[in-house]
């Protein structure tokens, strides 16, 4: 890549994000220059080995990890896959920096789950590229979720355990589309998890809060049923746990950017479905 998309594509992402990435390497002069090439950008937390940075990862909403390989107690290969397997942590871009040169060392660091390999010595510019990317790609997914009416929750995974919990997820959501008090409890409980573990991985995954989650669940029910052209509106709208279609409208709206009535109608001329009269 040439130097000036590159500095194109670093100028393009906004300072103070609130992107949180976790740096984990063993030599504290690593983790402070890391630290300065990123902490201009994103909010930085350290840890000195893969086991430090899985305590950290309990606690705190992470967006990217950058690890070194070569670490004591935990090097950054295990700690990729530790992250990679764990269903709280796989939808965590990993970025894997190493001394080792050569195609066989990449392939080991991609086939750990990494989402990056990088070789040192590497130049600052290249790493914000990375980074930037990363992050950017996975916000386009996240906002091309939440905007497509008929998109499926899996389509945010970026592993196989996102994919596993997601469909989990929508399928409990769809299973009490009806119950207007459809609530985080009822998920977590069902999840296994406790509700902060939920909360974090919902909005680390989305960008979303659970009850957003739950809402848009609801909307994408919707206009699935609607697609269909068998039920009217106001049938529909109570079907997926709306107490008003009215508000029901409101809300679609919002999130599609077109009415429910709107939505029926671009449908019907897509498809040349026969029309039937909306309510």
């Amino acid at each position: 890549m040439e130097k000036k998309a590159m500095n194109e594509l670093i100028k393009a992402q906004p300072e103070n994000t609130g992107f949180v990435i976790l740096i984990v390497d063993d030599e504290e002069d690593i983790l402070e220059y890391l630290d300065d090439i990123l902490s201009d950008k994103y909010k930085i937390l350290t840890a000195k080995n893969g086991i430090e940075a899985l305590n950290i990862l309990r606690q705190e909403i992470i967006q990217l990890v950058i690890s070194d390989i070569m670490m004591p107690e935990m090097d950054g290969y295990l700690l990729c896959d530790s992250i990679k397997s764990n269903l709280e942590y796989s939808h965590i871009p990993v970025i894997l920096l190493t001394a080792k040169t050569g195609l066989q060392a990449t392939i080991h660091g991609l086939e750990q789950g990494a989402d990056a390999y990088v070789e040192k010595p590497f130049s600052p510019d290249f790493l914000r590229v990375q980074v930037s990317s990363l992050i950017k790609n996975r916000d386009k997914i996240k906002t091309y979720f939440a905007s497509s009416p008929l998109i499926h929750m899996k389509a945010m995974a970026h592993s196989k355990g996102d994919e596993i919990f997601l469909d989990k997820l929508q399928n409990l959501i769809n299973s009490k589309l009806g119950d207007p008090d459809l609530c985080v409890d009822f998920l977590a409980d069902r999840m296994n998890m406790s509700k902060p573990t939920l909360y974090r991985k919902i909005k680390s995954i989305s960008n979303l809060s659970a009850i957003e989650l739950i809402n848009i669940t609801r909307l994408k029910k919707a206009a699935e049923l609607l697609n269909e052209g068998i039920l009217r509106i106001y049938e529909v709208s109570e079907l997926v746990g709306f107490s008003s279609h009215k508000h029901f409208g409101r809300n679609f709206t919002k999130q599609f950017g077109m009415s429910p009535k709107e939505y029926l109608h671009s449908r019907q001329s897509s498809t040349g479905m026969a029309d039937h009269p909306p309510k």
